[in-house]
């Protein structure tokens, strides 16, 4: 049975939204030589200073293999900068350069603003209903963990799994 094409046409729309979403960004680390891995490294680096190594794995569901690469152009181009953990001498805690904060901040005011005004023409109720569906597009397994990571002012803007 083919699926609903109700259903295919949000997906459809889906990708075109994220192919827009993401094209300045893209154009913005191609000049630096990276992409979205990079960028989703980034991101997650500069909200979340000192973010253990370990736990990126588990942000990004990625192989160590994966993450390494990205992360070792990240650190020797000087955007990340990692410190030995202090209670566990294993443990690798990662934060942003100033060079790696104004790139983030640069890539997130530019995304930041086309959701806005995707927002804005949703009128009021659109940002609780956009929240509301993409938290519940993420795995009932995972909703805990994403939303363990939004920052505290919006710990009630993600409805409880």
């Amino acid at each position: 049975m083919p699926a609903d094409e109700r259903y295919i046409t949000i997906v459809e729309l889906l990708f075109f939204a994220y192919r827009d979403f993401t094209r300045e960004a893209d154009a913005i680390l191609a000049e630096f030589g990276l992409g979205r891995a990079h960028h989703r490294v980034l991101h997650f680096v500069n909200r979340h200073p000192g973010l253990r190594v370990a736990d990126l794995l588990e942000i990004l569901k990625i192989t160590k293999q994966s993450l390494a690469r990205v992360l070792k152009q990240l650190v020797d181009e000087g955007w990340i900068a990692q410190q030995t953990g202090t209670q566990d001498r294993r443990e690798r805690h990662l934060r942003v350069t100033d060079k790696g904060t104004t790139l983030a901040i640069k890539l997130d005011q530019l995304q930041a603003k086309r959701v806005g005004g995707a927002l804005a023409a949703c009128g009021p109720a659109g940002e609780a209903f956009v929240r509301r569906f993409l938290f519940d597009m993420i795995s009932l397994d995972e909703r805990g963990h994403v939303e363990a990571l939004l920052p505290a002012a919006d710990a009630g803007a993600a409805p409880k799994a």
